[in-house]
This record gives C-alpha cells, sequence and structure tokens, in this order.
C-alpha cells in the first residue's frame, strides 16, 4: 500500500523513526521505504543485484575453501582445499 503524507515534516519524522519498528514483534510485515523516482529505484535495483551476487559468490568461495572431514560423532577437522588437493595427488 502507498501511503502520501501531506507535510514533508511527518514524513521526515516516520522515516526518522522508523528503524524501531523492526525490533516490535508486532509490526515485523510493515516495511517504510523512502518515496524514489524511476531513475532511484533502478539505481537501488542494480545495487541489490550486485549485492546478491557478490553473497554468493563470497558463499561459493567459502565452501571450495574447506572441507570437513570425518564422520559420525566424532572431531571434524577443517582441511584447507589447497591441502586435500596435495593430499589426493599423492595418494595418487
Amino acid at each position: 500500500m502507498k501511503v502520501k503524507m501531506r507535510s514533508q515534516v511527518a514524513v521526515e519524522e516516520i522515516m526518522a523513526r522508523k528503524r524501531k519498528l523492526a525490533d516490535d514483534v508486532n509490526h515485523k510485515e510493515i516495511w517504510i521505504k523512502k518515496d524514489m523516482n524511476l531513475e532511484e529505484r533502478e539505481k537501488e535495483k542494480v545495487l541489490r543485484s550486485e549485492a546478491k551476487e557478490k553473497k554468493l559468490e563470497k558463499d561459493r568461495d567459502r565452501e571450495e575453501e574447506f572441507l570437513l572431514e570425518g564422520s559420525g560423532y566424532d572431531t571434524k577437522e577443517v582441511v584447507p582445499k589447497e591441502k586435500e588437493k596435495v593430499v589426493e595427488e599423492a595418494i595418487n
């Protein structure tokens, strides 16, 4: 739902206090964003997609970097990916 305010002062007060809603359990579904023109919306969309790509890339790199070894309830050891390759080459 889009709401228009008559007074810019009221808008500024709401925008200043909107963070308090994030802590309120009863109002978790409410999102308040500033009004943006088409250019601002496109810029935000690009920034969000770039952030998602960076997060996915970081997660992928993290998965490749470490390998958990062990089974059952034994202690698991974190082995760097490079060390794993050296061990595999030595075995083969």
